[in-house]
């Protein structure tokens, strides 16, 4: 793996999404939409103070696992996949150049969301502001990262659509968003315990209530090991291109 053509990988990457305003408005618009029409639900009651802080993460990490799996896929069906790969480009190489390019985006995707679900939503993150944000941030990028490894399976767009019950709604239900994970039978507790999404739900409720890193940095770890991990998984099952 080379950092200067992993850099490569990412700078084009970048250039692609700017020409693609499309892509940037759902990157960028779409979550915060979301968070405001959730804030909007519940005007009346407390009920976005408690889960505002996990939808700041859940927007973002499904914009992200959709645009990255269907970026990836459709450079293999375009055969640029295959091209790039002739060239002195391992597979890692072309994985981190696309989880950093996305990452660097999501950054910028959840500054916005942040900031849309205080000062507009008025979302109290007085608690621990900063921690939110760094925290939702990696929940962006472990979505762009389980995005590529579901590329790697996938053949075409529609496939990636059909892979979001498998890779998403599991982790959704048993995270604790809708039930706390301990009021759960027993199998379906220890599943919840397990998925990546469940990590930064808890890491965000502790940060958002103002507990310091030492209370959540198992999770933060957590959660970068299943980035590690699906990264290291995608490189081993990505094709050079599709059929």
């Amino acid at each position: 793996m080379s950092p200067a053509r992993t850099l490569t990988v990412t700078l084009r990457v970048l250039r692609q999404v700017r020409r693609d305003p499309r892509t940037v408005g759902l990157l960028l618009v779409v979550p915060s939409l979301l968070t405001g029409l959730v804030a909007w639900m519940f005007t009346d009651t407390d009920t976005f103070g408690d889960i505002g802080p996990a939808m700041i993460a859940l927007f973002p990490f499904v914009v992200m696992f959709l645009v990255t799996s269907i970026a990836t896929l459709r450079e293999r069906r375009s055969g640029t996949l295959e091209r790039a790969l002739t060239l002195p480009l391992s597979k890692l190489d072309l994985l981190v150049g696309y989880l950093l390019a996305f990452s660097l985006l999501a950054v910028v995707q959840t500054a916005v969301t942040v900031a849309f679900a205080v000062w507009v939503c008025d979302l109290d993150l007085s608690g621990g502001a900063f921690g939110v944000a760094a925290v939702a941030v990696l929940n962006a990028v472990l979505g762009t990262a389980l995005g590529l490894l579901a590329s790697a399976f996938a053949a075409t767009e529609f496939q990636v659509v059909q892979f979001m019950p498998a890779f998403v709604f599991p982790q959704v239900l048993l995270g604790g968003l809708f039930i706390a994970r301990d009021r759960l039978p027993a199998v379906l507790e220890t599943v919840g315990d397990v998925l990546p999404l469940s990590y930064g739900f808890d890491a965000l409720d502790a940060a958002a209530s103002g507990a310091g890193f030492t209370d959540y940095g198992t999770d933060v770890a957590a959660i970068g090991v299943w980035i590690v991990a699906s990264i290291v998984l995608s490189a081993v099952s990505l094709r050079r291109r599709t059929p």
